[in-house]
């Protein structure tokens, strides 16, 4: 009987005992709904004891992290961007045309023409012409590299090589101010990010010229490959051609801008494969306005109507524009920077001990240098 009371007693006094207080794991405290998303000016805290007290600590407890977007976009804005294209192809495709409908400005002058009393130049001649485009407050550094003359001759052997000893001359020029000690702040960029490759719109297949081309540029710097003047094509035309330039680039393992090693993650490969399958971009380039449905178009007129080339059902214009502005600009300057021009620098530096206008020593000190900057805690 007492120890019945006793197990009585002892349960009763288990059950009382209270658990310590489960503290829950410390958050980011949210943003308050009276902060101004974006607001600039500085943060002063209310008095103490005004009323104002819960507003002052809701503030001081939010972090803000959020803003650094805000001050990246600052910063991008006052310093601008820089872009290179470079335009290939034959004489009569509309290259200069074509840049002049993407940007919808004249930065891309016509080429020269020569007269049958002057001599046909005999090698590529490059030309770059270079504008500042400004839209939304954004300014935008816009450099057009023609190449008059490419494929022009009856002798086209080795046409490629002042293009690629041109692109190979950028990489230099940024490099040698790269590995300078009292380097400029801001290096110019003058590298080529885009290079837009023009194909005949034969309907049959690619040239041995437009093949070697590709293949020997394709290592050093982003091809996107588009047929020209595409309304000289049926649409039966135009999709047996597309499938048969695919078909001839992957038998000679030509790989184009973008290239599958450089998919980051899955939603990249996906948006990546649809612009793949629609490679060669089949377009149109034209400068001047129609009236079609009461709307100013730009297109090109012909007997039986107007082809418009902002149409997705003419052409292909627009993919190419959204893919190469609004989507992958910014990619393609960073595959340029982080594997061609990475490319050429480590071979670059491997050759000869070094750049040539610096001393072995001086150049590893430089590089030491560098290394020390980016990894504090690694030497």
């Amino acid at each position: 009987m007492l120890l019945h009371k006793t197990k009585q007693n002892k349960t009763k006094h288990m059950s009382e005992i209270v658990p310590p207080e489960v503290r829950p794991k410390p958050v980011v405290p949210a943003k308050p709904s009276h902060v101004a998303p974006h607001s600039s000016g500085p943060f002063v805290p209310s008095p103490q004891g005004t009323g104002g007290e819960g507003r002052g600590s809701a503030l001081l407890g939010y972090i803000g992290i959020d803003t650094i977007i805000e001050q990246m976009r600052k910063k991008t804005m006052k310093t601008g961007f820089d872009f290179n294209i470079m335009v290939v192809g034959q004489s009569g495709l509309g290259k200069s045309t074509l840049v002049n409908t993407l940007f919808k400005s004249q930065v891309s002058r016509r080429t020269t023409s020569w007269s049958r009393d002057e001599k046909i130049p005999k090698t590529v001649e490059i030309k770059s012409v270079s504008h500042v485009i400004e839209e939304g407050g954004v300014k935008m550094k816009l450099t057009v590299i023609d190449t008059p003359g490419f494929g022009d001759q009856i002798n086209n052997e080795n046409c490629w090589e002042p293009i690629s000893k041109y692109i190979n001359e950028q990489y230099e020029k940024f490099l040698k101010e790269e590995v300078n000690i009292a380097r400029k702040k801001r290096i110019p960029d003058t590298r080529v990010h885009c290079c837009l490759y023009f194909i005949s719109p034969t309907g049959h297949s690619l040239r041995q010229l437009d093949i070697e081309f590709m293949k020997h540029l394709s290592r050093v710097v982003n091809i996107i490959p588009v047929i020209a003047k595409s309304d000289t094509l049926t649409l039966d035309e135009k999709t047996e051609f597309k499938q048969r330039v695919r078909k001839e680039l992957e038998a000679c393992g030509i790989e184009c801008y973008p290239q599958k090693e450089f998919d980051e993650d899955m939603e990249d490969k996906s948006d990546n494969d649809k612009i793949r399958e629609a490679m060669p971009f089949a377009v149109v380039g034209s400068d001047k306005e129609y009236q079609v449905n009461g709307k100013r178009v730009l297109g090109r007129k012909t007997a039986w109507g107007v082809v418009e080339v902002e149409n997705p059902n003419h052409c292909e214009f627009s993919l190419l524009r959204d893919f190469m502005i609004r989507s992958h600009l910014q990619d393609l300057k960073e595959v340029t920077h982080n594997i061609h021009y990475e490319t050429y620098r480590a071979k670059r530096l491997n050759d000869n001990g070094g750049l040539k206008s610096l001393s072995p020593s001086l150049a590893l000190l430089t590089l030491v240098s560098e290394f020390a900057l980016d990894n504090p805690f690694q030497l």
